[in-house]
């Protein structure tokens, strides 16, 4: 049996076109991600989530999101809870530890609840980026803390929460976006800090959580690692810094290869994703003709990845079952006191 495409792709809305449902079934990729234009009530997404799997004839195809809390959330009130943003708990935790890690993992099963009940399996969440001073404003709120540590500490409880809950958490954005000044987004970052700074601070928190099952690349150029490329496109990243320094060898998707950090046409930049090492191509801009120039040029998963794939789908437990309610209970004891 041929292994699927090493591609999650996105849909252009909250229905299937005729065109889309034809690609995906002949392309037959991984999984699949879905935005807030694919996300308008949860009958709609139950039946989106459903017919993407028919699709590709695989029931246990992943469906990722974006659901952080604060400024990061594809599902929003009123039909899903308002969240806090991560800097709110990493503020937190600075008074409390206990209540703080209490509200990252009842963050994660409230999340996780709600994405369980739409059909969706993996939540691009937590950031383990660092927040300085200079991050920035695309990450900002969304990094918990400047201190790797309190990082580490409310990224593996918000993890717990999510696998509680069945769904697996996506630690991003590997090896670290926190001393990025321009929006990866817009331009390309360039960080010029040294290795040992590096090492000590912004692969920290990664290291720590090396364990979770599936992370994200971050289009950053370190200087110090290799000044030609971004992490997501550099084997010298991905090797020496994701793989050996960090020690992550659960399975790696790139961040979204449309973003103005790379550069090239799809298919260009799906080609050097994929040869620097990252185990999937995760394209996000529902752009049907976008999708059929990175399906023509992505191979299926390499053994190494279908590898990282099975041991990450055998890392989901099954869901406790407890209900939204019961989190967001959980969640406003923790941060109310």
């Amino acid at each position: 049996m041929t292994a699927p495409l090493a591609v999650i792709f996105a849909v252009s809305g909250p229905v299937l076109t005729a065109d889309e449902r034809a690609f995906l079934r002949d392309a037959d990729p991984l999984g699949f991600i879905l935005f807030a234009r694919n996300c308008e009530e949860p009958g709609t997404i139950r039946t989106l989530t459903a017919e993407l799997r028919d699709c590709v004839g695989r029931g246990d195809a992943p469906v990722l999101i974006d659901q952080e809390g604060g400024t990061v959330m594809r599902l929003r009130p009123p039909f899903w809870a308002d969240a806090p943003a991560a800097r709110t708990l990493g503020t937190l935790f600075l008074r409390d530890p206990d209540r703080a890690m209490g509200a990252a993992r009842a963050l994660g099963g409230l999340f996780g609840a709600e994405l369980r009940d739409l059909g969706i399996d993996v939540d691009c969440a937590p950031v383990a980026d660092l927040g300085l001073p200079e991050t920035t404003g695309a990450i900002g709120s969304r990094a918990y803390s400047d201190k790797p540590d309190v990082i580490a500490a409310l990224a593996r409880q918000m993890a717990k929460g999510l696998m509680q809950e069945g769904c697996l958490p996506v630690i991003k954005h590997m090896p670290g976006h926190g001393r990025g000044r321009v929006d990866s987004h817009r331009a390309l970052p360039r960080v010029d800090a040294d290795i040992e700074t590096l090492r000590e601070s912004d692969f920290s928190a990664f290291r720590a959580l090396r364990d979770l099952p599936l992370g994200m690349s971050a289009h950053i150029a370190f200087e110090a690692v290799d000044p030609d490329a971004p992490a997501t496109i550099s084997r010298k990243v991905i090797d020496a810094v994701i793989r050996d320094d960090i020690g992550f060898d659960g399975f790696l998707f790139s961040d979204d290869i449309a973003m103005s950090a790379l550069q090239g046409n799809p298919a260009d930049r799906t080609r050097n994703v994929i040869a620097a090492g990252c185990d999937a191509v995760l394209h996000c801009t529902g752009d049907l003709t976008e999708m059929m120039d990175v399906a023509a040029v992505a191979m299926p998963l390499s053994v190494k990845a279908q590898t990282r794939w099975t041991r990450a789908m055998a890392m989901r437990p099954i869901p406790a079952g407890l209900e939204v309610e019961h989190y967001a209970n959980q969640l406003a004891q923790n941060l109310n006191g």
